[in-house]
């Protein structure tokens, strides 16, 4: 439509009158995922509570000591029963957690099933009161973003405020969790939506604000740890702090990398999915024998940490037994989150290395309680994939804004190491293990959700691996992007031949005698399945200078049924970002 300088205004007021209804009805609905996000985080922490006197306090008392075979079966006997739930329950027959919404947020619109939230709180919550070695807080934004899904998924909103919505629930429940609304915003925003326009961003901080109001009107405005008086000393302590970063990146890599290789093992044994969690618990009871404080949550170990009351080899057998405790209660399958698990983790490296540190340096040395603060932020921040929300959410949680440039430096060295090592977060690698690629922000969720079969092509020109040189370069003539397909007597891919892989031979027939296609053809070509995802598509193209990609039946035959162009796949890419965009120019315009 051709705008005029008289039609503009008319367009512009019937567009207002007609927009005032939708933005009301979005600011409400944004409000009401932020408070019953929050609300829904409040009755969590009460079940576990709940749950938590029901398996340990309600036989011996609130104050006895816990015999040792109790110690070791209530999270056995807890286990059983949360196997069997998870087992004829839950979809997939696994808990569910922070992944599951992030993949919701980026291939599903925004839209969580209530029923499986509720499920996965119930799995959450029995498996730290029974004693499981996890978080709260990754099931507490789950049951949040699930409430905020369900409650407003029935009014005809768009894809892009579906999302926006989830997000308004993400950074409720961070926040009404943490005490924490700044790391609530950058929490949702960095690792759910994945980008921060502002058309996400201002309703996130309202929601924020929401649940952080709902969680201090109900559990007060003390931050979660009570810190003594820390600072740092002096400037030239910096190089140390980016040390720790080191130290707390290893950490957070061991137990990134330790879970999914216990998950492995376990898959390996053929052990039903039931029994699972009933064998970690009685392994995760025999660990608290001697380490009593893996159980559950851990804050009280974390709090006592930041406080300079362990040793170092407390400190030490603390961080071993928690990385090892958190890793098997993953991978035998109980539910439950890995935020507490982080920060744990990170303040008792961050303490054995402050003590480490304390002669060298001297009065130079700014406390034990420093460098768990600083430990605290790098680990979580590599185990979370959340650089700044985790900056954000340990200055929050200490109240300590002094230690800013130190928790920032060592955060920074952590990210910068970890990413090349064990990837983008804990959340990311569980969705690959599952097959799920997920990158996060409009632009990946625009191509997520394009399979390769939407723009397969069949022009491709296959010759047989036995063809001369000169039968090679006749067809190659033809072939789209000079690139053919060498198959063997049974029509399987052998590999691809482009112009550029020919080399010397291209024009010289003196070396063609006793040579064939398949001498010359790229055997490590990569290959693409129909049900596979644009993004791989892209990947491959990034990686390599190809042209065209052969598209197979299976990664075993490897028989050809068509081919991807890279432009068809920029194409497709493109017109996917467009319809993003267009919505979003929709939503903001109110069409």
């Amino acid at each position: 439509m051709i705008e005029t300088a008289s039609s503009e205004p008319v367009e512009g007021s019937i567009l207002n009158r007609g927009l005032e209804p939708r933005r009301l009805l979005f600011a409400v609905l944004v409000l009401v995922a932020g408070g019953s996000a929050a609300l829904a985080a409040v009755g969590f922490r009460e079940l576990i509570e709940a749950l938590s006197y029901l398996f340990h306090n309600a036989w011996s008392g609130p104050d006895a000591a816990l015999p040792a075979w109790q110690v070791v079966l209530v999270p056995a006997i807890g286990g059983f029963f949360i196997g069997l739930f998870i087992f004829h329950v839950m979809p997939g027959r696994r808990p569910q957690g922070v992944a599951d919404v992030i993949e919701a947020c980026a291939l599903k619109g925004g839209r969580m099933s209530l029923r499986e939230g509720i499920g996965a709180a119930v799995i959450s919550a029995a498996s730290i009161g029974c004693g499981a070695s996890v978080g709260r807080e990754g099931p507490a934004v789950h049951i949040g973003a699930s409430l905020a899904s369900s409650l407003t998924a029935r009014f005809g909103l768009t894809r892009s405020q579906l999302r926006t919505l989830l997000g308004c629930g993400v950074a409720a429940a961070v926040a009404a969790s943490f005490n924490a609304p700044i790391a609530g915003v950058f929490f949702a925003l960095e690792v759910v939506i994945g980008h921060y326009a502002l058309q996400v961003f201002v309703p996130t901080v309202f929601a924020s604000v929401a649940g952080t109001i709902v969680s201090r009107l109900y559990f007060g405005d003390d931050p979660a740890f009570l810190l003594p008086d820390v600072q740092i000393v002096s400037f030239f302590e910096m190089p140390i702090f980016a040390a720790l970063g080191i130290v707390a990146a290893a950490a957070a890599i061991a137990f990134m990398r330790l879970t999914p290789v216990i998950e492995s093992a376990v898959d390996r044994t053929g052990l039903p999915k039931w029994i699972r969690p009933a064998i970690g618990g009685a392994l995760v009871g025999l660990i608290a024998l001697a380490y009593p404080e893996v159980l559950g949550v851990g804050y009280e170990a974390t709090d006592s940490a930041l406080k300079g009351q362990y040793g170092i080899a407390m400190l030490a057998g603390l961080l071993f037994a928690k990385l090892v405790a958190t890793s098997i209660c993953f991978g035998f399958g109980f539910g439950g989150g890995v935020f507490s698990p982080s920060l744990f983790l990170g303040a008792m490296a961050g303490g054995v290395f402050g003590r480490l540190m304390a002669s060298p340096l001297g009065d130079l040395h700014s406390g034990v309680g420093a460098y768990s603060i600083v430990g605290m932020g790098a680990a979580a921040a590599v185990v979370l994939g959340a650089p700044i929300s985790t900056i954000l959410m340990v200055l929050e949680l200490t109240g300590d804004y002094r230690l800013t440039l130190a928790v920032m430096l060592a955060v920074v060295v952590a990210t910068a190491i970890s990413r090349p090592i064990a990837g983008i977060s804990f959340f990311i690698g569980q969705l690959r293990r599952r097959g799920v690629m997920v990158s996060g922000g409009h632009d990946m969720a625009a191509i997520e959700a394009i399979r390769i079969d939407s723009i397969l092509r069949h022009d491709q020109i296959e010759i047989s691996g036995t063809a001369t040189l000169d039968e090679v370069r006749t067809a190659m003539i033809s072939a789209p992007e000079n690139e053919l397909f060498i198959v063997d007597d049974d029509g399987c891919l052998i590999g691809t031949l482009g112009f550029s892989d020919l080399g010397d031979v291209a024009f010289n027939r003196d070396r063609d005698p006793g040579r064939v296609a398949a001498d010359l053809a790229r055997r490590s070509a990569p290959i693409l399945l129909a049900e596979d995802a644009l993004e791989r598509a892209v990947e491959y193209f990034s990686d390599d200078d190809e042209g065209l990609l052969p598209v197979v039946d299976d990664r075993e035959s490897r028989r050809p049924i068509g081919c991807v162009h890279e432009r068809d796949v920029m194409r497709a890419y493109t017109r996917a970002l467009a319809e993003v965009r267009a919505e979003e120019h929709g939503e903001s315009t109110g069409r």
